[in-house]
């Protein structure tokens, strides 16, 4: 069974199939930077476009499973609400464009939890009924990391999953909701001494409010323009895209050794991954990016496992 994968940013999905057993053949992204960290932890074809130049020969017309995590700023609570009258919220006619000619077996879907609200609920719809009428089965649901893995990250996404073969469609379930998510303590080393870059000391603007609100090891907290909020559940806030756009929007831990941000590669371990090589060439606020744009790997792996035995 195979896998390609658009908006493929640094290859969350496919290397979520290739854990429950696809195969990665080929991805699709158009970020110079994301493609950077993409080569250095996977050996497929990574074809650097945007999505609308393309063309489906491109991709194998056997391929299994056509998947994408599209852009959602059109669709989430924070973006613009305009939907498909937004420039970005356009790709999903690309997708559309691709599984017509491809005819996967299985289109998988990822997006913010809004997009089954958006405009009352209109652009679902939308999404919905261009896929049926392709000859699909849709399934939904929106997941939240923390209780679909045991990645301690309050993370909701909507996945879409739709299959070509109706017996198939029929047999698939989405995964049972785990017991427990580990503890944040378990995914953080709240002693560790990383760089100096990433501590805050007297010079930073809000260094006071800092010391009174963040007091507790083992909590992660976030600095929300005039105070500091914790995340009491022991879990992590999610982890967004906007990191990359400046520090104060990364998260905060306190250490034996001060106060200090959660580096790119703890950002990157509370998405699930492991093992995973970033780029020393590429700017931190980037990997950041890179991060929060990505997708919780284990939820991943867990539904591919649930297509598998569908298909």
């Amino acid at each position: 069974m195979t896998i390609a994968g658009l908006f493929a940013g640094v290859g969350g999905i496919e290397r979520g199939f290739e854990l429950a057993g696809f195969s990665p053949i080929v991805s699709n992204e158009m970020d110079e930077k994301a493609s950077v960290t993409f080569r250095l932890n996977n050996t497929h074809e990574l074809i650097v476009s945007d999505i609308k130049d393309l063309d489906s020969t491109a991709i194998p017309d056997n391929v299994t499973v056509l998947a994408g995590g599209f852009p959602c700023q059109p669709f989430s609570v924070a973006g613009l609400r305009k939907g498909f009258d937004d420039d970005r919220g356009n790709v999903f006619w690309e997708i559309a464009r691709l599984s017509r000619d491809l005819a996967p077996q299985v289109i998988f879907l990822e997006n913010v939890k809004n997009l089954k609200n958006h405009d009352k609920g209109n652009t679902f719809k939308v999404i919905e009924s261009t896929l049926e009428s392709q000859g699909y089965t849709v399934h939904s649901k929106v997941l939240n990391a923390k209780d679909y893995s045991t990645v301690p990250q309050n993370r909701e996404r909507i996945y879409i999953v739709a299959f070509k073969n109706k017996e198939a469609a029929a047999r698939f379930e989405f995964p049972a909701a785990v017991e427990r998510h580990e503890n944040i303590t378990e995914y953080l080393d709240f002693s560790k001494k990383v760089a100096a870059e990433y501590y805050y000391g007297p010079k930073t603007p809000f260094f006071d409010q800092l010391k009174e609100g963040v007091t507790e090891v083992g909590v992660v907290y976030q600095w929300r323009r005039q105070y500091v909020r914790a995340n009491k559940s022991g879990v992590a806030p999610t982890l967004t895209a906007n990191m990359g756009m400046g520090g104060h929007n990364v998260p905060i831990i306190l250490t034996e050794h001060g106060i200090r941000k959660l580096t790119p590669e703890e950002c990157f371990t509370l998405m699930g991954y492991e093992n995973f090589v970033l780029p020393t060439n590429v700017a931190k606020s980037q990997l950041y990016k890179q991060a929060g744009n990505s997708v919780v790997v284990p939820v991943i792996q867990s539904l591919a496992e649930q297509i598998k035995k569908a298909l």
